[in-house]
């Protein structure tokens, strides 16, 4: 006699699915086959979901500066695109945020428009791994006005 015969069904789920609680963490649904989310009793995405892309209006909402302040910083090379609609609207990764706030900082700090651009390219540098020995004005397409922009 199986195990199942002789206590009935409930010997095959896990504990917390015979007292009526969701499955935990990485134990296997009801038949679907597929390890459940932690907290939602539905199975876990086996996708990976993208980064939010912001418009220029939520970046504006969000991050308390104005409209023009985000488009001279993007010029400036400060705020990189992460990409652009169709429609010609530049769109933002969740990094700008952080970016905004540390530009916030450094102009606190009274550091000049030409400090703060040297200290993103450092770090963009590091980011990348770029080596340091190059200046951004000896690599092509980088340097003052590369962006296309009016450099301030």
């Amino acid at each position: 006699m199986s195990e199942s015969q002789k206590n009935g069904p409930a010997a095959e789920k896990p504990a917390s699915q015979i007292h009526g609680e969701p499955a935990r963490a990485g134990e296997r649904g009801a038949g679907e086959g597929h390890p459940i989310a932690p907290g939602t009793g539905r199975p876990a995405r086996r996708r990976r979901i993208p980064p939010k892309l912001y418009r220029i209006g939520e970046v504006v909402e969000y991050a308390n500066v104005s409209r023009q302040t985000v488009h001279n910083y993007t010029t400036m090379g400060l705020l990189p695109e992460a990409r652009w609609t169709r429609g010609g609207h530049r769109l933002y990764g969740e990094s700008v945020f952080d970016r905004l706030d540390k530009l916030a900082e450094l102009k606190a700090q009274h550091k000049s428009m030409q400090e703060i651009r040297k200290y993103f390219i450092q770090l963009d540098r590091q980011e990348n791994g770029i080596e340091e020995g190059r200046s951004a004005e000896d690599r092509p397409g980088e340097g003052p006005g590369a962006g296309g922009g009016t450099m301030y």
